[in-house]
């Protein structure tokens, strides 16, 4: 399918990403799977290519590149030639804009730099043991103590966790309203900072995901990020990006696992021919390309009112919805079609499969967003209708 969206400059940068990727990052794959970790200079070589922070200003070493269609082409390439567990995503776009919009002067000169070289691995830290999406039950906290907060807490399936050098932590800083939360920058080394063990999941084996603990550290007040009351709000500023970004991810692993399981039914044979040749067969794969590409469509779309500054909190919801919901179809059709192979780990689409499972989760889970969708449609039962 054509998409239209994509100019002569966005296909120079794919091309370039691919490569990278081709060199880089795929043949690494089983390895890092194995590690349970991406290596730290992979980060670095990312940055020397200027994919770190693309839309940093110059003055930090940035490309000052606000299009959105960019940070779309990296991510879709890493569904076909890289892997999810590579948190770049993450580092660039789910973290980065925190300190690129809330930073001070003195913050974005003294970090971004190291963000953008790759020097400096970001991840942020909300989800707590028995908290998750509920913010209100957040159990961290943080005091103000003259020249320096005190944090005390922990948080658990933090990605990054064990590679990361700067965290977005947030904390409760009003102990009796729940909305009433700090964010702040808790860099690596400081005292009282601690990480876990990197945690065995189901899906994403090469992501570090990890358990970090706050035992009464200092963080200094130039650290602090934004307003230490309105944390809850800035929050909720980033969601809608952070839900577009899951849902460009969700629709190109989609056609990522398309497009290989296609390669397999015109080889694997039954019965004496291609299984591809079965109507069963054909018919599936029918409706995987017509609801990827009517789910591209969409997406494509957010994408572009993104990078208008329309995109709403309701219609991201409905992206991240539609996307992470057809994912995990088509990774769970195409791994019927492979038959007992699909249950292999040799086959990618045995990855993809594991790896489509937390797309319903994080970023908000398919219920949440449900939630969402509906109380735009003026159904809240908070107001009674």
């Amino acid at each position: 399918m054509d998409r239209a969206i994509f100019e002569e400059d966005h296909e120079i940068f794919r091309d370039s990403v691919v490569r990278f990727l081709q060199s880089e990052v795929e043949p690494y794959l089983d390895e890092w799977h194995a590690a349970g970790i991406v290596p730290r200079e992979t980060f670095k070589k990312a940055g020397e290519q200027g994919y770190c922070l693309m839309w940093a200003d110059e003055a930090y070493g940035g490309m000052g590149v606000e299009d959105f269609r960019f940070e779309q082409i990296l991510i879709e390439s890493l569904a076909h030639h890289g892997d999810p567990g590579f948190g770049l995503t993450l580092h660039n776009r789910l973290v980065g804009p925190y300190l690129g919009k809330l930073g001070t002067d003195e913050q974005k000169a003294r970090l971004l730099p190291g963000c953008i070289s790759g020097d400096t691995i970001l991840g942020i830290a909300m989800t707590e043991p028995g908290a998750g999406s509920d913010v209100a039950g957040m159990k961290t906290r943080a005091e103000a103590q003259g020249d320096h907060w005190l944090l005390n807490g922990s948080k658990t399936y933090i990605s990054n966790g064990i590679n990361g050098d700067l965290f977005v932590v947030a904390a409760r800083t009003v102990p009796d309203n729940p909305h009433g939360i700090g964010l702040f920058l808790v860099e690596r080394g400081m005292e009282g900072f601690n990480r876990g063990r990197n945690l065995k999941k189901l899906g994403l084996k090469s992501q570090d995901t990890a358990e970090l603990f706050f035992d009464n550290v200092r963080v200094p007040t130039e650290n602090v990020l934004g307003d230490p009351y309105k944390g809850f709000y800035n929050l909720m500023h980033f969601l809608a990006e952070e839900r577009l970004i899951v849902a460009v991810g969700c629709v190109a692993a989609a056609e990522a696992a398309f497009r290989t399981t296609v390669d397999y039914v015109k080889e694997r044979v039954a019965f004496g021919k291609p299984i591809a040749m079965f109507q069963n067969t054909r018919f599936k794969l029918a409706d995987m390309r017509t609801r990827i590409d009517a789910a591209q469509v969409f997406i494509d779309r957010l994408v572009m009112d993104h990078n208008a500054g329309k995109l709403t909190a309701e219609v991201a919801a409905e992206g991240k919805l539609l996307a992470s919901e057809l994912e995990g179809w088509v990774t769970d059709e195409c791994l019927q079609l492979h038959g007992g192979a699909g249950f292999m780990d040799e086959y990618p689409i045995s990855r993809m499969y594991a790896n489509a499972r937390v797309s319903r989760i994080y970023a908000g889970s398919s219920e949440i967003m449900r939630e969402i969708v509906a109380r735009g449609l003026g159904l809240d039962p908070r107001q009674g209708g």
